[in-house]
């Protein structure tokens, strides 16, 4: 094995290479691997400085003499090089670059605005050239070629996960189980927390690893949504002539997806029941991994006003949670703007430049065994604002959320309570439904 190679004998690898979109099925010996990484951690490169955490990743390969080890590499640089130590190198011909980019950066700088934005797009187009990307098979593509017709987006190529594949193909080593894992601080745009682990980014590493993996036996990616529900799903709660309220269960979807498999939804169901309902019926939307109450109008009238009910934000909605950690404070309001991640949908980052402003009224209900009890009020309604306003505003993630903490069986977040008029009678409407997790 190569000096870059760590032997690493002691568990078994799996039978078939896990997903590394499954962050729910890491392998012992990458995730071994992957913590002896966090605990060999340099206090000199800077990592846990405000915004300075990196993902890093781990390999477990196969040797062609059949002895096994552990690679490991880092996103993009660390401590501004692209070379450390006991980790992989890039994907790209390093030395080819060296040999032409100081002199171009060089004339950027003595460049006017216009000009120099015109060069730079000639200059990424040369630098996405000096990636070729190689999968099992042997065979190797252009990074734009695995993006085409569209741009590769920024980064691409240099994260942790290709740079692995590309040393191991280089290195004539089979690679069997692979683990990203977050270490430092967390980044301005939150989400990220120090010591969890996270699938690949589906943006950027996506169409590389779908082709890099090739000739790999490898589970396939999860697809979430597509899980079995019971038909008596989603269970009615209130109904009258115009409108409905029922208890979505986690798995389900509000409505119907973008794919063919992810056709089962709330909306789908409902529509089923209720054929001669008219309008979208679906108010509001929860995420697929929340349970709890959903406001549905029977009709396009209806449907109109709850949703300017919602504009006005006269629609009251509380939300249960456990916390998977202790929060000192007892109440507060997190204002944090949104918006969606680019190169990793459906998770969201904090943007206070580009995001819509999200806000989420809070309390401590009780605390108990390192974790936290809350309720939460949002009063704006963007994506998977709740998730990302307890992993960053409060510091400490939902137990059991797969995109801004730490996987479990589910997701600890219920819509419990739901108030609003009634649309029709002008009546005040309270309802409520207790979660299926323990209180």
């Amino acid at each position: 094995m190569t000096d870059s190679v760590r032997l690493h004998p002691a568990e078994p690898p799996p039978v078939r290479m896990p997903s590394p979109f499954a962050v729910e099925d890491i392998a012992p010996a990458a995730r071994r691997a992957a913590l002896e990484l966090v605990a060999a951690v340099d206090p000199a490169w800077g990592l846990d400085q405000p915004g300075g955490g990196k993902m890093f990743g781990v390999l477990v390969v196969r040797a062609p003499d059949g002895r096994l080890g552990t690679l490991r590499a880092f996103s993009g640089m660390l401590a501004g090089s692209w070379f450390v130590e006991g980790f992989v190198g890039p994907t790209f011909d390093a030395a080819e670059r060296d040999a032409w980019w100081p002199a171009e950066e060089a004339a950027l700088d003595l460049l006017d605005p216009v000009a120099r934005s015109a060069r730079s797009r000639v200059l990424l187009k040369r630098i996405h050239d000096g990636y070729r990307l190689a999968n099992a098979r042997g065979e190797v593509k252009a990074l734009r070629d695995l993006f085409a017709p569209a741009e590769p987006p920024g980064g691409a190529g240099d994260c942790a996960a290709p740079k692995l594949l590309a040393h191991a193909y280089r290195e004539g080593l089979t690679p069997l189980a692979l683990a990203e894992i977050w270490v430092g601080a967390p980044p301005a745009t939150g989400g990220r927390i120090h010591g969890s682990f996270y699938p690949a980014c589906r943006g950027k590493c996506g169409p590389i690893l779908t082709h890099m993996l090739l000739g790999l036996d490898v589970e396939p990616a999860p697809e979430y949504g597509t899980a079995p529900i019971p038909a008596d799903e989603p269970r009615v709660i209130h109904e009258d002539t115009t409108i409905l309220v029922v208890v979505k269960p986690i798995g389900l979807l509000s409505v119907p997806g973008r794919t063919g498999r992810l056709q089962d939804s709330v909306q789908t169901r409902l529509r089923a029941r209720y054929p001669d309902a008219t309008g979208p019926l679906v108010v509001h939307r929860l995420d697929l991994d929340t349970s709890g109450l959903i406001l549905c109008a029977k009709d396009w009238d209806t449907y109109k006003v709850l949703q300017a009910q919602f504009a006005r934000r006269e629609i009251t909605k509380h939300y249960t949670a456990w916390l998977d950690g202790p929060v000192p404070a007892d109440s507060g309001t997190i204002d944090l703007p949104l918006r969606v991640d680019l190169d990793d949908r459906p998770r969201q980052l904090v943007d206070p430049v580009h995001g819509k402003r999200a806000i989420t009224e809070w309390r401590v209900v009780r605390r108990a065994d390192n974790r936290t009890l809350v309720e939460l009020r949002p009063l704006t309604g963007r994506t998977h604002q709740l998730r990302v306003h307890c992993a960053t505003g409060l510091g400490v993630p939902i137990v059991g959320d797969r995109l801004y903490g730490q996987p479990g069986p589910r997701l600890l977040l219920h819509a419990g309570s739901l108030a609003f008029t009634h649309p029709v009678t002008g009546a005040p409407v309270e309802l409520s439904a207790p979660p299926t997790f323990p209180l």
